[in-house]
C-alpha cells in the first residue's frame, strides 16, 4: 500500500531571471542544502541542475536554468535554447526579480518571452527584499504588476522573497506548491538533486576558480572531471576520494590569473572547492586540478562538444 497522502502534489517549478537575479540561491534556500554554485559574477548557472524540496502534501522539483540574455556566442545561444525548452516542460514559471535593482529592458525581454509559452502558470517574485525598504519594495510590487499587465500575464502570485535571510522562503515553497498537479512522488525520499555527483563537483570548482579572478574570466572558465574514485586499500571507516579534474581556460595569457604568483591562487581555488565538495558527499578528497588551454572553446563547437555544452 502507498503512504501517499490522498492530496498530494508533485511537479515541476523553474527559477527564471535575468543573470545574478538569484535564482540559484534561492534553489539552495529552498532544498535545504548547496547544489548550485552561485557567485557574484553573472552567467554562473549552465546546467538546468534539479532540486528536490520533499514536504509531507508534496514534492517540489526545481530546475534552474540559466540567466536568459541577448547571445553573442555559440555558447550563450545554447544556454538560451536550455532555457526555453525547459519553460515548455515545467508545471510553473517562476520570474526571479531583484527589488534591489528597478524593472529593465532585460526583465521585459524575459517576461515577454515567459508570456508566449501561454498555459503554464506564472508567479513572480521580488528577490533581494532584504537589500531594500518597504517603501522601494511596494514601487517594485507596482511595477512588477503594470509589467505583467502590460505583455497580457496574469501572475498566479507575486512574492516578496529574500533567499539570503530567509525571508518568505517557505511562502514561496507554498505558492509553487499550489500550482502543482495532483500525482505521487516522482523521486525517492532523501534525493535532492538528480544531477550526477561529478557535475556537481565540477560546478564547486568552477565556483572557487570564479570568486577573486579579474571580470573577464567567468565565461572563460570550464571544468571537466578526469577521475572520480574511492581509492583503494583505505579502510572503511577512513575514505577518501580521489578527484583529477581540469580547468580549462580559452587563451595562454589566462593562465597565469588562475594559477597565480607560484601557484599560490590554485591551491587556493582547490582548498576552497575541496572543503565545498567534502561538505556536500560527506567524505574526505584528494583534489588533483590541472589547468589547460581550449581554444576560444566558447565559439568552437568541437570543444564545446568536448566540454560537455
Amino acid at each position: 500500500m502507498s503512504s501517499t497522502p490522498e492530496n498530494f502534489k508533485a511537479g515541476f517549478a523553474c527559477f527564471v531571471g535575468r543573470p545574478n537575479a538569484g535564482k540559484s540561491t534561492l534553489t539552495n534556500a529552498l532544498v535545504g542544502k548547496k547544489i548550485v554554485i552561485t557567485s557574484s559574477k553573472p552567467q554562473t548557472t549552465r546546467h538546468a541542475v534539479r532540486g528536490i524540496v520533499h514536504r509531507p502534501d508534496a514534492q517540489l522539483i526545481l530546475v534552474d536554468t540559466p540567466g536568459l540574455h541577448k547571445p553573442r556566442t555559440l555558447l550563450g545561444e545554447r544556454l538560451n535554447d536550455l532555457v526555453k525548452t525547459t519553460w515548455a516542460e515545467v508545471d510553473v514559471i517562476a520570474i526571479c526579480l531583484p527589488a534591489s535593482d528597478k524593472i529593465g529592458p532585460g526583465d521585459r525581454f524575459l517576461v515577454t518571452e515567459a508570456a508566449k509559452v501561454a498555459k503554464t502558470p506564472k508567479v513572480a517574485l521580488a528577490t533581494k527584499a532584504d537589500l531594500v525598504e518597504p517603501d522601494r519594495m511596494v514601487e517594485h510590487l507596482a511595477d512588477i504588476a503594470k509589467l505583467g499587465e502590460s505583455v497580457g500575464i496574469e501572475w498566479a502570485s507575486v512574492v516578496p522573497v529574500s533567499a539570503t535571510s530567509g525571508y518568505q522562503v517557505d511562502v514561496v515553497a507554498d505558492e509553487l506548491v499550489k500550482l502543482l498537479p495532483a500525482g505521487f512522488p516522482l523521486y525517492p525520499d532523501g534525493d535532492i538533486t538528480d544531477e550526477p555527483e561529478e557535475t556537481l563537483v565540477a560546478e564547486l570548482i568552477r565556483e572557487a576558480a570564479l570568486e577573486g579572478v579579474r571580470d573577464e574570466l567567468p565565461h572563460s572558465i570550464a571544468v571537466t572531471i578526469d577521475e572520480m574514485n574511492l581509492r583503494e586499500d583505505r579502510p572503511e571507516n577512513k575514505p577518501l576520494l580521489d578527484i583529477y579534474a581540469n580547468i580549462f581556460l580559452e587563451r595562454e595569457s589566462q593562465k597565469g590569473i588562475v594559477i597565480g604568483h607560484k601557484g599560490a591562487r590554485l591551491r587556493e581555488v582547490g582548498a576552497a572547492a575541496r572543503k565545498q565538495i567534502e561538505a556536500l558527499l560527506g567524505t574526505p578528497v584528494y583534489l588533483d586540478l590541472h589547468v589547460k588551454i581550449a581554444k576560444n572553446w566558447q565559439t568552437d563547437a568541437k570543444n564545446l562538444r568536448k566540454l560537455g555544452f
